[in-house]
């Protein structure tokens, strides 16, 4: 049992080995070892008549643009925090992020109980006030009689007026209180301005509100915009108005939009600008999605070749390259695209010419 055993692994030794020069062997004949020394890289192919011109090309060097990608967020172009005028515990907050609500409905209510009561007292107030401006105008009008009839001295009657006046400015005093506690009451519920969805609640019910400090944010989900900084060196070749291209991740789309308005202002710290772009309206489109401003910032000088010279073995990367009139196989290495030719990194050099054609491929 145990020589059986012992056989089984010699045989499955002598078939790795064997599988290892072979995989060696077609590797170096890749490499051209068997036609002798020769350039690295390049393994020159048997003679063969000049292919038709159509089927080669030139490498050409030329200057191309460096397209550069900047994050950025969808936004709306309206945009609202919803804060009380007042400082008041809030009681109720009846919306939650991703609610719909239209304009007028109630966001969040606060404690009313201080303004009730002082609604109460300021009734009460306004209450003797009227009685005593009402009596005031009472003894006016009677002194007013016995003036005309000269019953009254003139002492008389300037005092009948002047209390009369007093008593109804202290009764319009407390009608502007009563109003003022009124409007204040009015304040205890947060409205919504507009139509529009509720994309964050900062606060929670027991929180103390405070006069600008949000408790929700609001925004309209139409008239988006994609908002990105910008490094101020790329952000001067930009022009409002200007179309530009646009990725959202999301939703998989790249499209061409407007820019909508550009910050002038510079970001002392990261040394960018925001600049804003007008997304046009399609299915899915929301804010709060990720997306990609790309743009042409600089330039550089490149290689390029048709994509269709470039052949691939493997992970390997090669073009036939005429010189002579003979035909020699070279690895290279590729980088961007641009439309139908392909930047080469390394492994030709301008004024080469490649074949185009596979058919001419040996």
């Amino acid at each position: 049992m145990f020589l059986v055993h012992t056989q089984k692994n010699i045989r499955r030794a002598i078939t790795v080995v064997v599988v290892t020069l072979v995989l060696v062997l077609l590797l170096i004949y890749m490499q051209g070892g068997f036609v002798g020394k020769v350039t690295p890289g390049t393994t020159p192919l048997a003679r063969k008549a000049d292919p038709p011109i159509e089927y080669t090309s030139a490498v050409i060097q030329q200057q191309v643009g460096d397209v550069l990608a900047w994050p950025g967020v969808v936004k709306s172009r309206t945009v609202a925090d919803i804060a009380p005028r007042l400082t008041a515990r809030i009681i109720e907050i009846k919306v939650n992020a991703g609610d719909a609500v239209k304009k007028g409905d109630v966001i969040a209510r606060l404690d009313e109980r201080d303004l009730r009561a002082q609604e109460k007292a300021a009734l009460a107030t306004l209450a003797g006030a009227n009685a005593h401006a009402a009596r005031a105008s009472a003894d006016h009008r009677r002194i007013s009689g016995l003036y005309e009839k000269e019953a009254a001295t003139r002492a008389n009657y300037d005092a009948a007026v002047a209390l009369a006046k007093e008593a109804q400015a202290r009764a319009n005093q407390v009608v502007g209180s009563l109003t003022e506690i009124r409007a204040r009451l009015a304040d205890t519920l947060l409205l919504a301005p507009f139509d529009g969805t509720v994309v964050k609640r900062l606060k929670q019910p027991g929180d103390m509100g405070m006069p600008g400090v949000p408790v929700v944010t609001l925004q309209v989900p139409r008239g988006l915009r994609l908002e990105v900084e910008v490094p101020a060196a790329c952000a001067g070749a930009l022009h409002p108005g200007e179309s530009v291209m646009v990725r959202i991740d999301t939703l998989n789309q790249t499209f061409n939009a407007p820019i909508d308005e550009i910050i002038p202002e510079m970001d002392a710290q990261t040394h960018s600008q925001l600049i804003k772009i007008a997304l046009p309206a399609f299915e899915g489109l929301k804010p709060g999605h990720f997306g990609w401003l790309k743009q042409v910032c600089e330039e550089h000088a490149a290689l390029l070749i048709p994509a269709s010279a470039v052949q691939y073995l493997g992970q390997l990367e090669i073009v036939r390259v005429l010189s002579d009139g003979r035909q020699s196989m070279r690895h290279i290495r590729t980088g961007k695209t641009f439309g139908d030719r392909v930047e080469v990194i390394s492994g030709l050099r301008a004024g080469e010419i490649v074949m185009t054609d596979p058919r001419q491929i040996q």
